[in-house]
């Protein structure tokens, strides 16, 4: 009875209290007989990943208006997507993105497949993906677990495992409290009890649903969970990054589809991620200084060098410049360069 509780109370709350998303059919209107569009969550899951709603919404808003079905992201440029995507991060999403929508328009009709087992077979789609769309999309009672999912498990059980251990644990859980019916609405229900009241500090449990069944809160410990094994210290590392400006256009190259950046528009580099080389061309390069940015394994520190030259370069082309298509590393290097009166680029209006 305390599991079909859990549920009971998760979804009278959401009824009164679900986020407004882009991509969500709210519990009003999935009452009244609308289903999800499986394209858009797909794609909002895709952004979701290592990012919060807040920086995915107006990414997510910008896609749906450029491409607004699959078949026509599966017809988009490559180019044109990395670069919408620019800013947002973990770009071998957007190669995914790529990647699984032309696989849904080959090999599927441009339907997404119904069942988890099917999409996990597409590019770049995971169990919890899978889980999420077949569950949202089509009340399969699949066990959606994300971080949010793994915090009020954690805490509803007082699960002291720590993360990452705990995973296999809190999944089993999130199964065991997940109900037959109105499961896409359930998993939705979790996610948002750990985004607004389950939070990672200062969880508000006096206005919790689930006050009174949450076991972490009756021992007072519901801070404290869930508990996490200590990280390894990042290491740092170096690299350089040359500017180079003719004619007011800037020197640019695209990386390779793999590895970090992939497929991304960006300027030449070298001495961090695996490539070698020595400057795209000989030039009286002025250091202007460093730019630093953290991936998720490391800290990086690129030394930005600038010049304006009339040389043909060994490596990639002089071509107009958007900022906003930059990579964020690479948007700092710039933002560090455009301060320098002798960096004489000129932007698209």
């Amino acid at each position: 009875m305390r599991d079909a509780a859990v549920s009971e109370q998760l979804l009278a709350w959401y009824d009164a209290s679900a986020r407004v998303m882009p991509w969500r059919v709210g519990p009003a209107a999935r009452a009244a007989g609308q289903r999800a569009d499986p394209y858009r969550v797909w794609m909002s899951e895709v952004m979701l990943q290592q990012t919060t709603v807040a920086a995915v919404k107006a990414y997510f808003e910008r896609f749906i208006v450029r491409w607004p079905t699959v078949v026509d992201l599966a017809a988009a440029d490559d180019a044109a997507v990395m670069a919408e995507w620019a800013g947002l991060g973990y770009y071998a999403r957007a190669r995914n993105l790529l990647a699984c929508a032309r696989a849904v328009v080959r090999d599927h009709g441009g339907v997404f497949p119904g069942t988890a087992d099917d999409l996990r077979a597409l590019p770049g789609v995971g169990p919890y993906t899978a889980a999420a769309v077949v569950a949202i999309c089509h009340d399969e009672p699949a066990v959606v677990v994300d971080g949010n999912v793994e915090r009020v498990m954690a805490r509803l059980f007082a699960v002291q495992q720590p993360l990452p251990t705990a995973k296999p644990e809190l999944v089993r859980l999130a199964g065991q409290v997940t109900p037959r019916l109105r499961a896409g609405d359930h998993a939705q229900a979790v996610m948002d009890l750990g985004a607004t009241i389950c939070t990672p500090r200062n969880p508000a449990c006096g206005i919790c649903p689930l006050l009174g069944i949450c076991a972490a809160q009756a021992q007072g410990i519901a801070a404290e969970l869930p508990r996490k094994l200590p990280k390894p210290e990042k290491p740092v590392r170096r690299g350089v990054v040359w500017l180079a400006v003719r004619n007011g256009q800037i020197l640019l190259e695209q990386r390779p589809a793999k590895g970090l950046l992939g497929g991304m528009l960006g300027f030449p580099t070298a001495g961090w991620d695996g490539r070698d080389g020595a400057a795209p061309f000989q030039a009286d390069w002025r250091d202007l200084g460093e730019v630093k940015h953290t991936f998720t394994h490391f800290h990086l520190i690129l030394q930005v060098l600038t010049t304006n030259t009339t040389a043909n370069p060994d490596r990639g082309e002089f071509m107009p410049l958007q900022p906003a298509d930059l990579p964020t590393v690479m948007r700092k290097a710039y933002d560090l360069a455009a301060a320098d009166p002798a960096f004489a680029v000129k932007t698209p209006r």
